[in-house]
């Protein structure tokens, strides 16, 4: 018994055509149209089934009605001289009744007199534009001429890199200063301390230590110390912020 003709016009009819470049999913649309007063299932394999995801792979058309199928071709290293072999085939055959169909029992117990298929081929293209990855490598592979430019320091970094620099010098000088301070004031406490003692001969020496009040401070220390903390406050909030 002869086999049963394909009723199901498929657009693309023989060849499915994949444009490049495919270092990303790469889709052909298939186009089913069922010309027929009754309905018919489909279903869709390919050679290479890990290369392709098909959506839907499966599926009923209605009379007179059509559904597109998108072939997407996964991400790959394309060879342009590796020949191609990849196939596609579209079975189908009539429903029967008009309730729910399962595909896959339907398919599996089809008697296979009563399959219909059509097959296509894969086609890959690449555009005009595209250099093959044998030239692209040597391409890669020569060193860009880089154009020689020079750089030159922004007067603003050289402003701020001098100020930095002054106000460490100020700050080093204001450090000093105040380690002055200290030591004549010792001092100052160590002669007082000596005049009492030769002022008083024939009484009993001690050691009196004199009692150090925060409210007669050298106020030269303090100016010293306001303008220290004021200063680095400055210098943190300019190049912070």
């Amino acid at each position: 018994m002869a086999k049963a003709e394909q009723v199901l016009i498929l657009e693309p009819s023989q060849e499915l055509k994949f444009r490049g470049p495919f270092t990303d999913v790469v889709t052909s649309q298939l186009k089913l149209t069922n010309p027929t007063d009754k309905r018919v299932c489909f279903k869709v394999k390919t050679t290479a089934p890990r290369r392709y995801c098909v959506r839907p792979n499966s599926g009923v058309v209605d009379p007179n009605g059509s559904v597109s199928v998108a072939v997407m071709l996964q991400p790959f290293e394309y060879d342009p001289h590796e020949k191609n072999k990849h196939k596609f085939m579209v079975q189908s055959l009539f429903a029967a009744g008009d309730g729910d169909i399962s595909l896959d029992t339907l398919f599996k117990e089809a008697d296979m007199n009563q399959l219909m298929d059509s097959k296509l081929r894969c086609v890959f293209e690449l555009p005009p534009d595209t250099t093959t990855p044998a030239v692209q490598n040597n391409l890669d592979a020569s060193p860009a001429l880089q154009p020689h430019v020079e750089t030159k320091p922004s007067p603003k970094s050289t402003n701020s890199e001098a100020e930095i620099k002054k106000a460490g010098d100020e700050i080093k000088r204001l450090r000093e200063e105040i380690s002055s301070l200290r030591q004549e004031n010792l001092q100052l406490k160590e002669d007082s301390l000596r005049q009492r003692t030769t002022a008083n001969p024939g009484e009993k020496k001690q050691i009196i230590i004199p009692r150090h009040d925060p409210q007669q401070a050298n106020p030269m220390m303090h100016l010293v110390a306001a303008f220290l903390i004021a200063l680095v406050g400055f210098i943190f909030g300019k190049f912070i912020l």
